[in-house]
């Protein structure tokens, strides 16, 4: 009985350990070999995503302003200053710093005079890259105030700071404040260049087409002090018959050799401002005619509004035609003047009669309303004012 139970209670012999080492091995060997399979993987798709980011965040930046080139620019003053395979310069009034503008793409209150409105002609300086000045005239409105449109240049050069021949970095300069880096680790598209130009042709026998511009024709610029100046034609004027820009950019993920990632990426940027017609009288300030009406109306759920209605102004039909918006003001008897308060809200123009419906309003309320006309300097009309207006 005490032989069989010591058989009955013996370990693994040698061999026995030797084999579960060798299977444990083996199958410890397989699980490691796929896992790091995986996480290669997971790192080769993270590269590619890096690289993807930064080459779509290059062109997401370009798209977002180029198309905002001539947004709110004076009637002498070019949309497009300088073009070339790798520099872009255009006006655009993107940034405001003063409340109330409504004409700005974007509202900073903090940005600095400098970046928020057009250079003056003793600022003028060459562009990166280029022998190119600009500007050389002082834009300002019919009223002296200066251009809120600022020139913007994004431009792309070679980065020193990286042992690399061929990596680039891709810049953005507000007038002429201090260039920014927008991205970095690019590099350029063979056979093709960071940017190409569309451009309307208009042969004298066939129907007009919109073309690309070529290389060779390149760099265009607004080499006459004045936009649609009598001597802004024929080649001095080609700059203004562009319509859009190609962006062509390869980026990479930063690192070289095996583990190296790029992508490519092209985008057609459409300039929506270019090819506007210009008006030539837009500057003296609107001729309003304009007679504001503000009657409380009962809605038919019970709940009064206050019901602008006003006719055209006077320059939006006729005289200089030059009519685009109208501004509405108001205010309450203890409130400050209306020419020293920001606009309530801005109404598009081209409409044969105008009516607005105030709804923020409450029992016992009592308003003041003023509107005025706005031409594209923007110059404002004289106002037209409705009140007091109780609100029952």
């Amino acid at each position: 009985m005490t032989m069989m139970r010591l058989r009955d209670e013996r370990g693994l012999t040698l061999p026995e350990i030797l084999i579960a080492l060798l299977v444990f091995s083996a199958i410890m060997a397989g699980v490691l070999g796929v896992l790091r399979r995986e996480n290669k993987l997971m790192w080769r798709a993270s590269e590619r995503m890096n690289a993807l980011q930064n080459v779509r965040y290059a062109a997401d930046e370009l798209e977002q302003e180029l198309r905002t080139a001539g947004a709110v620019t004076l009637g002498n003053q070019p949309f497009v200053v300088y073009a070339d395979t790798h520099v872009f310069a255009f006006n655009a009034n993107y940034v405001t710093n003063t409340t109330g503008d409504f004409t700005a793409v974007y509202y900073d209150p903090d940005a600095p005079d400098q970046i928020a409105q057009a250079m003056l002609q003793s600022q003028r300086y060459t562009f990166p890259l280029t022998s190119f000045a600009y500007p050389d005239t002082t834009y300002k409105n019919a009223a002296g105030i200066n251009s809120q449109a600022e020139t913007i240049i994004f431009y792309f050069t070679l980065d020193t700071s990286t042992t690399r021949t061929d990596d680039y970095l891709l810049y953005r300069k507000v007038n002429n404040q201090p260039s920014e880096v927008v991205s970095r680790n690019l590099l350029r598209t063979a056979g093709t260049p960071w940017f190409q130009y569309t451009t309307l042709v208009s042969p004298p026998s066939a129907t007009a087409y919109i073309g690309i511009v070529p290389a060779v024709n390149l760099p265009l610029k607004h080499s006459v002090k004045l936009h649609m100046a009598p001597a802004d034609t024929g080649t001095a004027a080609r700059v203004d018959s562009l319509r859009g820009v190609r962006i062509t950019i390869t980026a990479t993920n930063g690192l070289t050799g095996t583990e190296e990632r790029k992508r490519t990426i092209t985008r057609m940027i459409r300039l929506p401002n270019a090819g506007l017609v210009t008006r030539a009288n837009c500057g003296d300030e609107p001729i309003s005619g304009i007679a504001l009406a503000a009657p409380v109306v009962i809605l038919p759920t019970g709940e009064p509004v206050v019901q602008l209605t006003w006719n055209p102004a006077t320059d939006e039909n006729s005289g200089e035609k030059d009519v685009v918006r109208y501004v509405i003001w108001r205010r309450r008897l203890a409130d400050p003047p209306f020419t020293d308060m920001d606009p309530y809200i801005s109404i598009p123009a081209g409409q044969p009669n105008y009516v607005y419906q105030d709804e923020d309003v409450a029992s016992g309320d009592i308003f003041f309303y003023a509107v005025a006309a706005q031409d594209c300097t923007p110059s404002l009309s004289p106002l037209s004012t409705a009140g007091p207006v109780a609100v029952p």
